[in-house]
């Protein structure tokens, strides 16, 4: 139970640090609009999408479900970080600021979350499978 004091102790702590930056910020509003915009992301977007595949996985039976939900709760905040390079207007003054491809490497990594996502479902069906037949 004193574990859990100090780690909530803790978290505290931070959470006062952030207010005190957030108050010293010259222009406090933009964080907050930014943060606004993280949580409406998340819950206007991203858990609906994982809740309706969720409920599509349990409608049609299947026993995996949570490899679906695991790969968009993944792809999500991948996209949610992703989300300033690929929303910037036009390119930069600058090129050394964002000097990569943002939306190729975003779509490389939306690629690597579904195969991997597949393999693993794949591997496991089969396995099952095997363990079935013995």
């Amino acid at each position: 139970m004193a574990y859990r004091y100090a780690v909530g102790g803790f978290g505290l702590l931070v959470m006062a640090f952030g207010g005190l930056l957030l108050v010293r910020e010259p222009e406090p509003w933009r964080i907050v609009r930014w943060l606004a915009g993280g949580v409406l992301v998340h819950d206007g977007l991203i858990a609906p999408l994982v809740f309706a595949v969720a409920a599509l996985c349990a409608a049609a039976g299947l026993r995996l479900r949570g490899v679906p939900r695991a790969a968009l709760i993944v792809a999500g905040s991948l996209t949610v970080i992703a989300a300033p390079p690929l929303l910037r207007p036009g390119g930069v003054a600058n090129a050394t600021v964002l000097p990569l491809d943002y939306p190729r490497n975003w779509l490389l990594a939306m690629a690597a979350v579904a195969v991997l996502a597949a393999g693993y479902a794949g591997a496991r069906a089969c396995v099952r499978r095997a363990a079935r037949r013995r």
